[in-house]
Parts: C-alpha cells; structure tokens; sequence
C-alpha cells in the first residue's frame, strides 16, 4: 500500500479526534464515546484474506436457484455462521419457477443455420468448464415458434412508436432487441403486447463487447458468444403467490393468470445476433441512434431473415422448486423486538462472484466480524440479523416472500435494512437509499480507510465526485427497484441504505464468465475492497443497533423532496392545465416545508435531551416507535394504481422502464398517462401524508416529554 503524505496522514488523525468527540446523532454522550470505541473494534476485523476465501469457495460452480448447487451455498452460509457462534435460521419458500429443460435458436432463411446459444468454454478458467445453465431467459415462456425478424432497437414503448409510424409491425414475427435503456422484462412485455410471437434480447458490442474494451478472457467485456440471461418476470415475488408469503398451503392463482410472459424470450450474445441482423433488409433505421456497434449497417426489416425459437421446460409436476433464505442472529440485550438487518442474494446465473457473492461474501464478513465483537462481550441492544437471500435474480423472490411472510414483526420492529448487491468489483465507491440514511452511511465512510492507502472512503468519493461547493456531498441514488431492498423499502416503508464498488467493465454481467477468475483478474483482485464493503457494513449494524433513538435525519429526507417539484410543474405545463393560476405543487411544498419544520424540532429535542442524559427504556421506546412509523406515514396501503405491492410513494422503479427511478410516483404516473384530475387528487393525497409523517415527529417529542 502506498504510504499517506505526512500533512495528509496527519490531518486525518487530527479529523478522527475531532469526530470521536463530536455529538453523535441519536447517542448520549457516553453512549457515543462506547460506539465511537465499538466501531473502530469492529471496522479493524474484516480481512481480504477471508473474503478471498469466502468468495472462491461460493464461486466455484454455477448456483442458479431452484439447483441442487443453490442448496449448498445454503449450507455454506449457515455452517459459516454457525461455527462463529451466531444463532442461524433457514426459511423455505415453494417456488413456481419452471426451469428449462432444452432451448434452441435457429436462422430458417436464408442460408438455414442452427445458432449455438452455450458460452464457449475457458480453458484457463475452471469454473466456465462446469455445466451451464441454460442460455434462456427466467420465466420466459415455453414454445416453438417461428417468424420473419424485426429489429426493435431497445424495445422500449417509444422505439414501437417509431416503428409504428413507418408502418411496421412486429404481430406475428419475432423481435429482436439490444439490451439497455430498460429492464429486459419490460422488452419482454412490450414485445408480446404487440403481438410479437418470440423475443431475442442480445448484447450489443456498442454498449457491451469489444467496442468498449478488450473481451473476456483477455479483458473484462462480453465476448461475441457471451450471453447476458435475467428475469423478464416484472414483478416481486413468487408470480402465483402475488402479495402472500409462498408458504405451505398457500393458495395460488395459475401460471397462466400470473403476469410473466407467455412467449418464448431467449438471450445472446451479439455473435448470433449477428447472424440475424446482418441479412434483415426492409424499412431504414428510424434515426442514426438506432445504429449498434456491429460492422455493418443496420436495418429493420421484417425479412427476408426468418427464424425460429424453442424453449422447453420441465414438465408441469416439476416447475415448484424450493428456495432457501439463510440468516445469522445476535439477539439485541434490550430492545430485541427492533431489528436491524443487513442482507444480499447468494443465487446468481452462473458462478456469480460479482453478482453477488461479492454481496454476499460482504454479509458475511460483515457477521463474522460482529459475531468476533460479541465474543470479546460486547451485546447489541437492539437485535442484528444477517441475510443470504434466494432466487433475486428471478425476481427479488426470497426477500420479497420474506418481507410478505414476516410483515407484522417488521412493520412493528424493523429499524433499517441495508442491502448488498455488486458489492465489491472496484474501487470506485458508491451509495445510495433512503435520504433519512444518507448522513449515517457519509460519517461511517469518513472512518473506514481504504485499501489502496489513498485516504478514508468518504474523502475520495468527494474529491472523484469533483464537487465545486465545499457544501455539496457525492450524488447518492433513490431506491427505484431492481434489489433485494424492494420489498423493505417499496413494499412496507422500512428505511434502507446500499453502497458498493465498483469498476470499469461489466461485460460479464449475468453470464458463465462471472468467475473467480475474472474478479481475481479485473474486479478486485485483492479482496480488499470486499473487506471494505463488510467493514462498512459493521460499522452500519452497529451504529444503528446502539443508537438511543434512531439516527434517522428526515431533515435531509424533506430537503432531498424539494429537487423534485420542477419536473411535476413542468409536466402541468407541458399538458396545458392551467388550474387556478397557483404553482401545481404548491400544497405538496408547503407540507414538505411542514414536515422539515417537525423534523428539525425533533432533531433540536433529540439533541437537547440525550446532552441530558439517556431517558429510560420506556421513554426511548416509545418515541422510537414514532420514528419508526415516519416513513410508513409516505406509503399507501392499497398501493400504486396497477401495481398494489408497490406501497411507497415516495420511489418506486418506473413501471415502463423498471431500472429508472421515478419519484412521486403516484403523482408523476398520472401526469404521463394525462389525468389532470387524478394527478392534483395524488398530489393533495402526497401533501396530507407528508402532514401525517409530520404527526409522528411531533408524537416521538412528546414520548420525549417535548411539546
């Protein structure tokens, strides 16, 4: 590791003096001085060396779930945190997930060729070597179909619009579209609404292959035969359960009513695709953005190219399949109803040791290093729960039939989730979540120093994140969608907060190549930032299991609301509704200027009674449980319109996009689909609940004895 400049090193220590003696949000001071000490414990016991070990051994073989080599990531897990002393649980789910049994793609015309969908095989990499999983897409539908070919570019609803009006349609033939700009099962979505008998889903070189970099194995993008595979489920959760835990004796509807599609959607890599594009004639390209980066000129077609697709899955008696959640447990000593979880998903599309066992390795160093902590006598006082989920890629499956199946307790008691996805391919840093969560994980990274010797993670995020006001803090994400965190945070209302690194080059996405050899080679060859990402998750865990009253900061939350009224003003003016002659968000602002006003009086109480001294038990857990329900005040029982489980009103995943964020969606929503009068009922409905929210910060004073 490179040596730190003196002034540098220097200045650092001189900062971390100054914060171990800074009020810490939501502790007395004693208690803040035992976390600061706790913390620094904690940040020091995660190790590369471990990792390493951790992420090779979950890594060796393809684990898609459903398979027996799921299972045995299970046992890996539990073992693991078994034999560092945590107590452990397995929850079991039975899942409708058909699994494929053959899949086939042809060229019919011209010049009949059979395309070999399977990876080729690495020599120099053992784990490529191993039995693939199919090349098709989760939940795709089974079939034998056949069609002249139309190129879609990234079938989303504005690419139909374009090829709508040059006349072209896609009823009867099968499509053809690039992945980007859109989740794949909105392609799949789109596609078979219009009529469209099949879906090929293919990486372009442009986006994803040599027009990047140099491909796999001698660089870190997508080779010609390399195949992305992923859901085109959209949804949360097992689909003939949707809404309830898939529990024994759970009623179901039919895999024919539930919403995943019924045509066949294969996936693959832009040397097959080739085969197809290359020879399509017919309609130009709408617009020059249409053009991929393969070496020759696209066209749309139909024809005269032809194929044909089959997908087979295993027989009706088969498609339940058990997955498996795993979870290690420290019991918290004084409040153990309230719960604080950390968690990732083991299940990948092959080894997976970016997606995720780079998540999941970080879970779980980040409960060897407490249960480590534990064994010296320390005692969370709140109860820490540390999650492997199942079956995320095929649609946030174990954590969502988790979240259904244990919603009373974490409706009452759950503190935080924080969520591991892609945690470690790089050193690039990154966060995101809930903005009541954001000012914990930004002081958490200014005490975790980073691997490569350049500094705490904090101070290298902002100096990479070039900002020019001494003020400002590094861009954080919304939690649209697309994780585990979906059903905490889109679905009940739970606070969550992510982070990872990352790199460049992400060619192995999904694929057979996502080994331990491609992160030993181009992800984090080290580790170390494996170890870093479980050092912040420590720290994290316990900073929000000692707090004596949540750390939330619904002053950021109310401040981060107000970057989000323009575009709603912009989409009124847009539409030509005139209304009164009042701004349309008006009301909306002046709630959220309301509830700003409750939460800095709670923070100012907060402050001014744990300067105090620590109230009793009884006290904290009162206004605790206010604070708990602030952010379930901004989500709606009944959920969105079309989308029930989706309850949060404040983010959710765009509904024709689904890895776009959209805020307010309830509002927003309406605003696209031109219903003035919905869209000022959604924004009176957001302004009244944001009152509510505003309620509960006035009810945690008065727990407090504050008026």
């Amino acid at each position: 590791m490179r040596r730190l400049p003196l002034a540098f090193a220097l200045a650092a220590l001189a900062s971390s003096a100054l914060r171990a003696q800074a009020p810490l949000p939501g502790y007395s001071r004693d208690a803040a001085q035992a976390e600061r000490a706790a913390e620094a414990d904690v940040i020091k016991r995660p190790t590369a060396a471990t990792a390493r070990t951790v992420a090779r051994d979950l890594s060796k073989e393809p684990h898609v779930a459903g398979t027996p080599a799921q299972a045995r990531t299970r046992d890996y897990a539990i073992n693991l945190m078994k034999s560092w002393g945590l107590e452990t649980e397995v929850r079991t789910y039975d899942i409708w997930m058909p699994h494929p049994v053959r899949v086939r793609a042809w060229r019919l015309s011209p010049a009949p060729k059979a395309l070999p969908l399977e990876e080729p095989k690495v020599a120099s990499d053992p784990s490529t070597v191993l039995p693939q999983y199919p090349t098709v897409n989760g939940y795709s539908g089974a079939g034998d179909v056949k069609g002249e070919v139309v190129y879609v570019n990234y079938g989303l609803i504005k690419d139909y619009a374009q090829l709508a009006a040059a006349g072209i349609s896609v009823k009867g033939k099968i499509a053809i579209a690039r992945y980007g700009r859109s989740f794949r099962g909105i392609k799949a979505r789109e596609a078979e609404k219009r009529g469209a008998v099949g879906l090929i889903i293919y990486s372009d070189p442009q986006q994803d292959g040599f027009v990047q970099g140099d491909v796999f194995p001698d660089g870190p993008w997508r080779p010609g035969y390399g195949v992305q595979r992923g859901s085109v489920f959209n949804g949360a959760g097992d689909p003939t359960t949707p809404g309830w835990p898939s529990t024994p004796g759970a009623k179901r509807i039919t895999p024919e009513e539930s919403s995943a599609p019924k045509i066949p959607v294969i996936p693959m890599g832009y040397a097959n695709a080739a085969e197809l594009l290359r020879g399509l004639k017919g309609a130009k390209l709408p617009d020059q953005s249409w053009q991929g980066g393969l070496d020759f000129r696209y066209h749309v077609g139909p024809g005269p190219v032809q194929a044909r697709l089959e997908v087979v899955n295993d027989s009706p008696d088969k498609q339940r399949k058990n997955i498996y959640d795993t979870f290690g447990i420290v019991r918290g000593s004084e409040f153990p109803e309230e719960i604080v979880m950390i968690g990732g998903h083991r299940d990948g599309w092959g080894p997976g040791a970016e997606d995720n066992i780079s998540g999941t390795t970080a879970v779980l160093e980040t409960a060897h290093a407490v249960a480590d902590l534990v064994k010296t006598g320390w005692r969370p006082r709140r109860t820490l729960m540390f999650a492997t989920w199942d079956a995320e890629e095929w649609g946030l499956i174990g954590s969502s039939e988790y979240v259904e199946d244990d919603s009373l307790r974490l409706m009452r008691g759950a503190v935080a989730y924080l969520n591991l996805d892609n945690a470690a391919s790089g050193p690039n840093f990154s966060g995101g979540g809930s903005p009541s969560l954001r000012q914990v994980l930004r002081d958490i990274a200014r005490q975790v120093p980073r691997p490569d010797g350049t500094g705490n993670v904090y101070d290298v995020w902002r100096q990479r994140a070039n900002l020019a006001n001494a003020a400002d803090e590094p861009a954080m994400g919304d939690p649209g969608g697309g994780s585990d965190f979906a059903g905490f945070y889109n679905h009940l209302g739970i606070p969550h907060i992510d982070w990872n690194f990352t790199g460049v080059g992400g060619g192995i996405y999904h694929s057979a190549y996502d080994t331990h050899g491609w992160m030993s080679r181009f992800g984090d060859s080290t580790f170390a930032f494996h170890a870093t990402s479980a050092r912040i998750g420590a720290a994290m865990m316990l900073r929000l299991a000692q707090a004596d009253l949540h750390p939330y900061d619904y002053v950021e939350f109310a401040r981060t609301m107000r970057r989000y009224y323009a575009p709603i003003d912009k989409g009124f003016a847009a539409k030509g509704w005139r209304g009164d002659g009042a701004v349309p968000t008006a009301g909306l602002a002046a709630a959220v200027d309301r509830f700003e006003s409750a939460a800095q009086a709670w923070a100012n109480a907060r402050d001014s009674v744990l300067a105090a001294g620590r109230p009793s038990s009884t006290s904290l857990a009162s206004a605790n449980a206010r604070l708990r329900e602030v952010e379930k005040s901004l989500t709606r029982a009944e959920g969105l319109v079309g989308r029930p489980w989706y309850r949060n009103l404040i983010y959710v995943a765009d509904v024709d996009n689904g890895y776009a964020n959209m805020v307010f969606p309830s509002v927003n929503e309406a605003i696209r689909y031109a219903d003035e009068a919905k869209t000022r009922r959604e924004l009176a409905d957001l302004a009244a609940r944001f009152d509510a929210a505003s309620s509960r910060l006035a009810e945690a004073r008065a727990a407090l004895g504050i008026r």
